[in-house]
């Protein structure tokens, strides 16, 4: 594994705006970074490929035994959402993607550090920016990315029915997300519409969910947490299994932080696995505590010796904490690069990184892409 300091093209926010990306820049400098591009081997691009696809499932057994043995307290999710995951459960509701986050230096096998699982973002420039990049920059070179490919081979189940897209107004990171998938899903040969969340509204006559024309909602990919849907006005009748939702409410407990200790609890010693637990004491004065629901690394505080080097603040934590081991996070010139691998449809399916100068990945982190030959 290689970082390579790159020339951006000089035109090159015009060229992400193009395909899509137009969240590429924040006040503090490019979100979308072309000034360094990772080199990998294929045997890497594979033993990413085999961890992501290893993870899922062995995510998938712990959330089994989440429910076998009502561990609903351990992983924070509340029990207004118990009966609601038990039937999706049941029913093995369909479920579109994922991200891991893994440590990975190249040598030792990646490391879980958590599985965004319910509403992971960063895939624009996944599946579709660093293609563009690779083909102008790179064309002798290849790229773990069959994202785009398998997200529409993935709706092509639901031709016919007609799915509602939905997220928060005014948020420019997620509404591009939306916009992508809602394509991909059009591209598939499925009928699209958008709601926001805010307007979804419940019909008290028919009993079932409604867009702002009246039109009922039975499938609706929401990029919404489901811990903060329950909030919702609207949450009291999620229960009544009114519309199926993309992520399903299965995925609920695949994507709280309380499943780290558990993985850990059930699997001991897995090589794809750090170790973790539901107290700081097994660590020793070296640990990473991270709240069980939060998204971009807020409120994640790396300690070591006893000692709070890095705390990405924020608002959560209200359902508590988890501790998990410290990760070898290999270091470029100062920076420290995640590897997000994204699951479609329960299979890896494409890689995306994202890096910093700090240990702990956050919402300014930037986004590299990547090759391999």
């Amino acid at each position: 594994m290689k970082r390579h300091a790159c020339q951006p093209r000089p035109d090159w926010r015009e060229k992400v705006e193009s395909v899509g990306l137009t969240y590429h820049s924040h006040e503090a400098g490019p979100y979308w970074d072309e000034s360094a591009a990772y080199e990998l081997t294929a045997a890497e691009v594979d033993e990413l490929e085999l961890a992501a696809n290893t993870l899922h499932f062995l995510c998938i057994e712990a959330a089994e035994a989440v429910i076998k043995n009502n561990w609903w307290a351990r992983i924070g999710i509340p029990e207004v959402a118990v009966p609601s995951i038990l039937k999706s459960w049941e029913r093995d509701d369909f479920s579109l993607y994922g991200r891991f986050d893994l440590a990975y230096d190249g040598s030792k096998p990646p490391k879980m550090l958590e599985y965004n699982a319910d509403t992971p973002t960063a895939l624009v420039e996944a599946a579709v920016v660093q293609w563009y990049w690779l083909q102008e920059l790179q064309p002798q070179a290849d790229q773990f990315n069959s994202i785009h490919e398998r997200l529409i081979e993935a709706w092509k189940r639901w031709r016919g029915r007609t799915i509602h897209f939905s997220g928060v107004k005014e948020f420019a990171e997620d509404e591009m997300t939306i916009l992508y998938l809602r394509d991909t899903c059009e591209q598939a040969g499925v009928m699209t519409k958008s709601v926001f969340i805010d307007d979804i509204g419940w019909h008290q006559r028919q009993n079932y969910f409604v867009d702002l024309e009246e039109e009922r909602i039975e499938l609706a990919f929401k990029l919404y947490p489901w811990e903060w849907l329950w909030r919702e006005e609207f949450g009291v009748h999620l229960a009544k299994e009114a519309v199926q939702f993309i992520e399903p409410a299965w995925k609920f407990p695949l994507n709280t932080k309380g499943l780290l200790p558990i993985l850990w609890e059930l699997f001991p010693g897995h090589p794809n696995l750090l170790p973790a637990y539901e107290s700081p004491e097994p660590l020793g004065r070296s640990y990473v505590r991270k709240p069980k629901m939060s998204r971009e690394g807020c409120n994640v505080t790396w300690v070591e010796d006893g000692v709070a080097l890095e705390d990405n603040g924020g608002n959560y934590g209200a359902e508590g904490f988890i501790y998990q081991a410290t990760a070898v996070v290999p270091e470029f010139d100062g920076n420290h690069p995640v590897f997000g691998v994204w699951v479609v449809d329960h299979e890896a399916a494409g890689l995306g990184i994202r890096e910093d100068t700090r240990r702990i990945t956050g919402n300014l982190s930037r986004f590299v892409p990547h090759y391999f030959t």
